[in-house]
Protein backbone atom coordinates (compact mmCIF):
# COMPACT_ATOMS: atom_id res chain seq x y z
CA UNK A 1 0.00 0.00 0.00
CA UNK A 2 1.69 3.59 -0.93
CA UNK A 3 1.96 6.04 1.29
CA UNK A 4 -1.08 8.19 1.59
CA UNK A 5 -0.12 11.16 3.55
CA UNK A 6 2.26 13.03 4.72
CA UNK A 7 1.17 12.53 8.51
CA UNK A 8 1.65 9.04 7.57
CA UNK A 9 5.10 9.48 6.28
CA UNK A 10 5.71 11.55 8.95
CA UNK A 11 6.39 8.58 11.56
CA UNK A 12 9.24 6.83 9.54
CA UNK A 13 10.74 10.40 8.57
CA UNK A 14 9.49 13.37 10.64
CA UNK A 15 12.26 15.76 9.70
CA UNK A 16 12.11 15.77 5.40
CA UNK A 17 8.28 15.22 6.01
CA UNK A 18 8.30 18.29 8.19
CA UNK A 19 10.37 20.19 5.56
CA UNK A 20 8.39 19.32 2.64
CA UNK A 21 5.31 19.67 4.39
CA UNK A 22 6.28 23.33 5.04
CA UNK A 23 7.21 24.00 1.33
CA UNK A 24 3.77 22.64 -0.18
CA UNK A 25 1.67 25.01 2.27
CA UNK A 26 3.92 27.63 1.99
CA UNK A 27 3.65 27.29 -2.11
CA UNK A 28 7.65 27.48 -1.65
CA UNK A 29 8.61 24.29 -3.41
CA UNK A 30 12.55 24.19 -4.65
CA UNK A 31 12.97 23.84 -8.53
CA UNK A 32 14.86 20.41 -7.63
CA UNK A 33 15.56 17.91 -4.85
CA UNK A 34 17.46 15.35 -4.12
CA UNK A 35 16.29 12.55 -1.90
CA UNK A 36 19.02 10.20 -0.45
CA UNK A 37 18.52 7.24 1.81
CA UNK A 38 18.85 3.52 1.72
CA UNK A 39 16.93 0.43 0.28
CA UNK A 40 13.34 0.39 1.64
CA UNK A 41 13.53 4.16 3.02
CA UNK A 42 10.60 4.46 0.15
CA UNK A 43 12.24 7.32 -1.70
CA UNK A 44 9.43 6.82 -4.86
CA UNK A 45 6.54 7.06 -1.92
CA UNK A 46 7.99 10.30 -1.15
CA UNK A 47 8.30 11.41 -4.68
CA UNK A 48 4.55 10.37 -5.62
CA UNK A 49 3.86 12.03 -1.96
CA UNK A 50 5.55 15.40 -3.02
CA UNK A 51 4.10 15.21 -6.99
CA UNK A 52 0.58 14.53 -5.46
CA UNK A 53 0.78 17.73 -3.08
CA UNK A 54 2.04 19.80 -6.43
CA UNK A 55 -0.60 19.02 -8.59
CA UNK A 56 -3.74 17.64 -6.39
CA UNK A 57 -6.62 20.22 -7.05
CA UNK A 58 -8.26 19.84 -3.29
CA UNK A 59 -5.07 19.56 -1.43
CA UNK A 60 -6.46 20.14 2.57
CA UNK A 61 -3.74 22.38 3.96
CA UNK A 62 -1.10 20.57 2.42
CA UNK A 63 -2.74 16.95 2.61
CA UNK A 64 -3.50 15.85 -1.48
CA UNK A 65 -6.85 14.34 -1.56
CA UNK A 66 -6.01 10.98 -3.27
CA UNK A 67 -9.49 11.25 -5.14
CA UNK A 68 -9.29 13.53 -7.82
CA UNK A 69 -7.96 13.17 -11.29
CA UNK A 70 -4.50 14.01 -10.91
CA UNK A 71 -4.00 11.73 -7.61
CA UNK A 72 -5.56 8.79 -9.62
CA UNK A 73 -3.78 9.69 -12.50
CA UNK A 74 0.08 10.03 -10.15
CA UNK A 75 -1.32 6.81 -8.59
CA UNK A 76 -2.04 4.77 -12.13
CA UNK A 77 1.36 6.23 -13.62
CA UNK A 78 -0.42 8.08 -16.30
CA UNK A 79 -0.17 11.90 -15.48
CA UNK A 80 0.68 13.52 -18.68
CA UNK A 81 3.13 15.94 -16.65
CA UNK A 82 4.95 13.75 -13.97
CA UNK A 83 7.88 12.05 -15.87
CA UNK A 84 10.32 9.08 -14.44
CA UNK A 85 13.23 8.47 -15.59
CA UNK A 86 14.94 5.12 -14.39
CA UNK A 87 18.12 3.27 -15.69
CA UNK A 88 18.37 2.21 -19.15
CA UNK A 89 20.33 -1.43 -18.44
CA UNK A 90 23.06 -0.30 -16.18
CA UNK A 91 22.90 3.05 -16.06
CA UNK A 92 20.89 6.38 -17.29
CA UNK A 93 21.90 7.99 -20.92
CA UNK A 94 22.58 10.94 -22.11
CA UNK A 95 19.35 10.85 -24.94
CA UNK A 96 17.09 9.70 -21.92
CA UNK A 97 17.53 13.45 -20.28
CA UNK A 98 18.29 14.63 -24.03
CA UNK A 99 14.20 13.62 -24.66
CA UNK A 100 13.26 14.89 -21.29
CA UNK A 101 14.25 17.86 -21.95
CA UNK A 102 12.76 17.82 -25.32
CA UNK A 103 9.74 17.09 -23.20
CA UNK A 104 9.60 20.13 -20.62
CA UNK A 105 9.93 22.49 -24.37
CA UNK A 106 6.17 21.84 -24.45
CA UNK A 107 3.57 23.50 -22.31
CA UNK A 108 1.97 20.88 -19.84
CA UNK A 109 -1.03 18.95 -20.58
CA UNK A 110 -2.75 19.97 -17.66
CA UNK A 111 -1.32 23.06 -16.31
CA UNK A 112 2.11 24.57 -16.55
CA UNK A 113 3.41 22.85 -13.54
CA UNK A 114 5.93 19.89 -14.79
CA UNK A 115 7.49 17.25 -12.36
CA UNK A 116 10.05 14.38 -13.24
CA UNK A 117 11.83 12.02 -11.06
CA UNK A 118 14.90 10.84 -11.60
CA UNK A 119 15.32 6.87 -10.15
CA UNK A 120 18.87 6.07 -8.93
CA UNK A 121 20.18 9.90 -10.02
CA UNK A 122 23.86 8.02 -9.15
CA UNK A 123 23.89 5.82 -12.38
CA UNK A 124 23.81 8.93 -14.51
CA UNK A 125 26.34 8.47 -17.25
CA UNK A 126 28.93 11.45 -16.99
CA UNK A 127 27.15 13.08 -20.48
CA UNK A 128 23.71 12.16 -18.70
CA UNK A 129 25.05 14.09 -15.52
CA UNK A 130 26.25 17.05 -17.88
CA UNK A 131 23.18 17.00 -19.76
CA UNK A 132 20.93 17.28 -16.77
CA UNK A 133 23.36 19.74 -14.85
CA UNK A 134 22.87 22.35 -18.15
CA UNK A 135 19.13 21.91 -17.62
CA UNK A 136 19.26 22.31 -13.30
CA UNK A 137 21.20 25.34 -14.42
CA UNK A 138 17.99 26.86 -15.72
CA UNK A 139 14.91 26.38 -13.88
CA UNK A 140 11.57 27.27 -14.98
CA UNK A 141 9.39 28.15 -12.04
CA UNK A 142 7.24 25.74 -13.30
CA UNK A 143 9.52 22.89 -12.86
CA UNK A 144 10.48 20.54 -9.94
CA UNK A 145 13.10 18.00 -10.34
CA UNK A 146 13.06 14.93 -8.02
CA UNK A 147 16.25 12.85 -7.98
CA UNK A 148 16.81 9.61 -5.77
CA UNK A 149 19.84 7.72 -4.87
CA UNK A 150 21.45 5.83 -2.41
CA UNK A 151 24.69 7.27 -2.52
CA UNK A 152 25.03 11.40 -2.48
CA UNK A 153 28.62 11.42 -3.36
CA UNK A 154 27.87 9.78 -6.47
CA UNK A 155 26.10 12.83 -7.75
CA UNK A 156 28.02 15.25 -9.10
CA UNK A 157 29.19 17.64 -6.57
CA UNK A 158 27.81 20.29 -9.70
CA UNK A 159 24.42 18.82 -8.88
CA UNK A 160 24.58 18.77 -5.41
CA UNK A 161 24.69 22.64 -5.32
CA UNK A 162 21.70 22.38 -7.12
CA UNK A 163 19.00 20.62 -5.26
CA UNK A 164 17.71 20.97 -1.65
CA UNK A 165 19.62 17.77 -0.36
CA UNK A 166 16.47 15.43 1.76
CA UNK A 167 18.22 12.94 3.81
CA UNK A 168 16.00 10.09 4.92
CA UNK A 169 16.81 8.63 8.34
CA UNK A 170 17.49 5.11 8.02
CA UNK A 171 14.35 2.86 10.45
CA UNK A 172 15.59 0.59 13.09
CA UNK A 173 15.60 -2.63 12.09
CA UNK A 174 14.53 -3.79 15.39
CA UNK A 175 11.43 -2.05 15.00
CA UNK A 176 10.70 -3.20 11.66
CA UNK A 177 11.36 -6.83 13.17
CA UNK A 178 9.13 -6.75 16.38
CA UNK A 179 6.57 -4.96 13.37
CA UNK A 180 6.76 -8.22 11.92
CA UNK A 181 6.01 -10.69 14.09
CA UNK A 182 3.04 -8.69 15.44
CA UNK A 183 1.75 -9.49 11.97
CA UNK A 184 2.64 -13.24 12.41
CA UNK A 185 6.13 -13.78 11.06
CA UNK A 186 8.34 -15.72 13.17
CA UNK A 187 11.52 -14.64 15.19
CA UNK A 188 13.90 -15.80 12.63
CA UNK A 189 11.70 -14.64 9.60
CA UNK A 190 11.05 -11.42 10.76
CA UNK A 191 15.01 -10.99 11.93
CA UNK A 192 16.32 -12.19 8.40
CA UNK A 193 14.07 -10.14 6.21
CA UNK A 194 14.36 -6.89 8.52
CA UNK A 195 18.24 -6.91 7.14
CA UNK A 196 17.06 -6.79 3.22
CA UNK A 197 13.95 -3.82 3.55
CA UNK A 198 13.11 -0.53 6.00
CA UNK A 199 9.40 -1.05 4.71
CA UNK A 200 7.19 -3.36 6.22
CA UNK A 201 4.68 -3.83 3.53
CA UNK A 202 7.99 -4.88 0.96
CA UNK A 203 9.14 -7.09 4.16
CA UNK A 204 5.68 -8.64 4.36
CA UNK A 205 5.56 -9.68 0.53
CA UNK A 206 9.14 -10.75 0.59
CA UNK A 207 8.37 -13.03 3.57
CA UNK A 208 5.80 -14.89 0.90
CA UNK A 209 7.97 -14.85 -1.84
CA UNK A 210 9.25 -18.55 -2.98
CA UNK A 211 12.35 -17.18 -4.51
CA UNK A 212 13.38 -15.90 -1.81
CA UNK A 213 13.04 -18.79 0.42
CA UNK A 214 14.68 -21.05 -2.25
CA UNK A 215 17.44 -18.09 -1.62
CA UNK A 216 17.82 -18.67 1.82
CA UNK A 217 18.11 -22.71 1.58
CA UNK A 218 20.75 -22.24 -1.70
CA UNK A 219 22.87 -19.83 0.61
CA UNK A 220 22.83 -22.62 3.56
CA UNK A 221 23.84 -25.15 1.15
CA UNK A 222 26.73 -23.53 -0.16
CA UNK A 223 28.18 -22.57 2.71
CA UNK A 224 28.42 -26.15 3.57
CA UNK A 225 29.55 -26.94 0.31
CA UNK A 226 32.09 -24.49 1.19
CA UNK A 227 33.10 -26.45 4.28
CA UNK A 228 33.08 -29.99 3.73
CA UNK A 229 32.90 -30.08 0.07
CA UNK A 230 34.66 -27.81 -1.36
CA UNK A 231 35.89 -29.66 -4.25
CA UNK A 232 32.15 -30.01 -5.53
CA UNK A 233 31.27 -26.36 -5.03
CA UNK A 234 31.85 -25.49 -8.45
CA UNK A 235 29.70 -27.91 -9.93
CA UNK A 236 27.11 -26.26 -7.42
CA UNK A 237 27.61 -23.00 -8.46
CA UNK A 238 26.85 -24.44 -11.94
CA UNK A 239 24.13 -26.40 -11.54
CA UNK A 240 21.62 -24.65 -8.88
CA UNK A 241 23.64 -21.62 -7.82
CA UNK A 242 23.54 -19.61 -10.90
CA UNK A 243 20.28 -21.18 -12.50
CA UNK A 244 18.27 -19.33 -9.29
CA UNK A 245 19.94 -15.96 -9.30
CA UNK A 246 19.94 -15.43 -13.18
CA UNK A 247 19.75 -11.48 -12.85
CA UNK A 248 22.27 -9.39 -11.45
CA UNK A 249 20.21 -7.72 -9.20
CA UNK A 250 19.07 -11.63 -7.79
CA UNK A 251 22.68 -12.38 -7.67
CA UNK A 252 23.52 -9.25 -5.00
CA UNK A 253 21.10 -10.27 -2.93
CA UNK A 254 22.02 -13.87 -2.77
CA UNK A 255 25.56 -12.63 -2.05
CA UNK A 256 24.01 -10.02 0.59
CA UNK A 257 22.37 -13.53 2.01
CA UNK A 258 25.81 -15.02 2.03
CA UNK A 259 27.43 -11.89 3.64
CA UNK A 260 24.99 -12.21 6.37
CA UNK A 261 25.90 -15.70 7.37
CA UNK A 262 29.50 -15.08 7.54
CA UNK A 263 28.55 -12.23 9.70
CA UNK A 264 26.91 -14.69 11.99
CA UNK A 265 29.76 -16.65 12.19
CA UNK A 266 32.08 -13.78 13.21
CA UNK A 267 29.37 -12.90 16.01
CA UNK A 268 29.76 -16.09 17.22
CA UNK A 269 33.25 -16.09 17.13
CA UNK A 270 33.01 -13.34 19.41
CA UNK A 271 30.40 -14.02 21.52
CA UNK A 272 27.64 -11.63 20.18
CA UNK A 273 25.01 -14.63 20.11
CA UNK A 274 22.10 -11.71 20.37
CA UNK A 275 23.47 -10.20 17.03
CA UNK A 276 22.87 -13.68 14.68
CA UNK A 277 20.61 -13.01 12.09
CA UNK A 278 19.98 -16.93 11.11
CA UNK A 279 19.23 -17.53 14.44
CA UNK A 280 17.24 -21.09 13.33
CA UNK A 281 20.72 -21.86 11.81
CA UNK A 282 22.92 -21.40 15.14
CA UNK A 283 24.31 -25.77 15.49
CA UNK A 284 25.51 -24.81 11.83
CA UNK A 285 26.63 -21.45 12.47
CA UNK A 286 28.27 -23.29 15.87
CA UNK A 287 29.81 -26.14 13.48
CA UNK A 288 31.28 -23.48 11.26
CA UNK A 289 32.87 -21.39 13.24
CA UNK A 290 35.06 -24.34 14.42
CA UNK A 291 36.09 -25.11 10.65
CA UNK A 292 36.88 -21.32 9.81
CA UNK A 293 38.84 -19.32 11.93
CA UNK A 294 38.22 -15.36 12.36
CA UNK A 295 40.83 -14.26 10.66
CA UNK A 296 39.44 -16.88 7.49
CA UNK A 297 35.90 -15.25 7.74
CA UNK A 298 36.70 -11.81 7.72
CA UNK A 299 38.80 -12.79 4.57
CA UNK A 300 35.72 -14.12 3.29
CA UNK A 301 33.94 -11.49 3.89
CA UNK A 302 36.05 -8.92 2.08
CA UNK A 303 36.02 -11.51 -0.97
CA UNK A 304 32.16 -11.22 -1.15
CA UNK A 305 32.64 -7.50 -0.97
CA UNK A 306 35.03 -7.83 -3.84
CA UNK A 307 32.29 -10.16 -5.63
CA UNK A 308 29.30 -7.46 -5.54
CA UNK A 309 31.64 -4.61 -6.53
CA UNK A 310 32.66 -6.75 -9.79
CA UNK A 311 29.12 -7.77 -10.39
CA UNK A 312 28.15 -4.05 -10.00
CA UNK A 313 31.12 -3.36 -13.01
CA UNK A 314 29.23 -5.85 -15.14
CA UNK A 315 31.68 -8.62 -14.83
CA UNK A 316 30.33 -11.62 -16.02
CA UNK A 317 28.08 -13.12 -12.97
CA UNK A 318 29.71 -16.86 -13.60
CA UNK A 319 33.34 -15.64 -13.33
CA UNK A 320 32.51 -13.71 -9.96
CA UNK A 321 31.19 -16.79 -8.48
CA UNK A 322 33.45 -19.06 -9.51
CA UNK A 323 36.71 -16.64 -8.69
CA UNK A 324 34.67 -16.01 -4.93
CA UNK A 325 34.12 -19.88 -4.27
CA UNK A 326 37.64 -20.86 -5.30
CA UNK A 327 38.99 -17.74 -2.85
CA UNK A 328 37.10 -18.41 -0.17
CA UNK A 329 37.28 -22.61 0.26
CA UNK A 330 40.71 -22.40 -0.25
Amino acid sequence: MPIQSWQEMSDSQPIVSKMLKNHVKKQRVSHAYLFQGDVGTDKEGLAILLAKSIFCNHLNQHEPCQQCKECRRIDSGNHPDLHWIVPDGASIKKDQILHLQKEFTYTGMESNQKVYVIVDAEKMTDNAANRLLKFLEEPTRQTTAILLTENLYSILTTIRSRCQIMSLQPLNPDHLQQNLMEQGLTEANAKLIAQFTQSTQEALEKSNDAWFAQARKLVVQLTEMLLYHPKEVQLFVHTHWMPHFKERRQLQEGLDLLLIWLKDIVNFHVDYREAIIFIQHQERIEKASMQWSLQTVTMAIEFVMEAKRKIEQNVHPQLVMEQLTLQISR
